[in-house]
């Protein structure tokens, strides 16, 4: 297949949604950024790269690092980390606190706030830099030893981090953190902040098409697990939009406010789409409609 005229295509037929939705406001150094730009890459398990667009720019992964701290953990816990956090779809915002509470602190999914905080407190507990062994592992797998995070970025997130800080101790009084708060919401901060491009995270995600093969051959993951990593960022991944989500799209993903979407295709490829206007729900306007697109000329999904 020619992935790269296939990406031209999708190029050409997104551009006159470029602009729509709204940058993230909530956080203030991520409401500068242009809504116009786009940025599309695809990386095959072999290992070539192919791109559109702004493609190699690195811009904020926000909630797509929850992906990578996801698999590095379920790598070192296995099952015993799903005692502490859900598989479920929540149906309420990425930082909703209502669930919680009559949940007792079991946050429905890892890829809510909520549950991304328990891995990063699970991660910080095994290997005692959760943010350090995020970073390492991404700037193996994209093999770009200049990934790295946006100090303006994290302070902004700190700064303006109040609902988080709120998940945090609520969960906290239920029993499901094992560090000290401050020290968790420092280092998911911390995670959310890295800069990356599309050709970075194409190539990082590619663990997952393999199957739980690192791009080096060795293996992070079993099968299994790699399974469930993808099956829950089809449920999850694009919080309460996901229904819609694997409706256009049909493979597993993940979003970020900062306007990137990663997306498996198991035995071929990973894909990240990037452009920062967002709809209601925080996904990308022209990068769903991107690889909605994709899906649809190629004909591949999982279904």
């Amino acid at each position: 297949m020619d992935y790269q005229a296939v990406l031209s295509e999708v190029w050409d037929a997104v551009r006159p949604v470029l602009g729509q939705g709204r940058v993230a406001t909530y956080i203030p150094a991520l409401a500068a950024v242009d809504p116009h730009r786009f940025g599309m890459a695809l990386a095959t398990v072999e290992g070539d790269v192919y791109g559109v667009g702004d493609w190699r720019e690195p811009f904020s992964i926000q909630s797509i690092s929850k992906v990578f701290t996801l698999a590095l953990t379920l790598a070192r816990d296995g099952d015993a980390l799903w005692r502490r956090v859900g598989k479920e779809p929540s149906g309420n915002p990425f930082n909703s606190l209502v669930q919680l509470e009559y949940e007792q602190g079991i946050p429905r999914n890892p890829f809510i706030n909520a549950g991304a905080l328990v891995i990063t407190d699970r991660l910080q507990r095994l290997t005692g830099d959760a943010r350090g062994t995020l970073r390492d592992f991404l700037r193996a797998e994209s093999g770009n030893p200049l990934v790295d995070f946006d100090p303006v970025i994290a302070a902004s997130e700190a700064a303006h981090g109040h609902r988080n800080s709120a998940l945090a101790h609520f969960m906290a009084s239920y029993g499901n953190m094992e560090c000290a708060v401050p020290e968790v919401l420092e280092h998911y901060f911390w995670q959310c902040s890295l800069a990356m491009s599309c050709a970075d995270l194409a190539r990082a995600c590619g663990f997952l098409a393999r199957h739980g093969q690192r791009a080096d051959g060795a293996r992070l993951l079993t099968r299994s697990q790699a399974k469930q990593v993808n099956a829950v960022m089809l449920t999850c991944g694009t919080y309460d939009a996901a229904g819609e989500f694997a409706y256009r799209v049909g493979l597993p993903g993940k979003s970020g406010v900062g306007g990137g979407i990663i997306a498996v295709i198991p035995n071929r490829c990973g894909l990240c789409v990037w452009s920062p206007g967002l709809d209601a729900r925080g996904n990308s306007v022209a990068g769903v409609e991107a690889l909605d697109r994709f899906t649809t000329l190629t004909g591949l999904s999982i279904f």
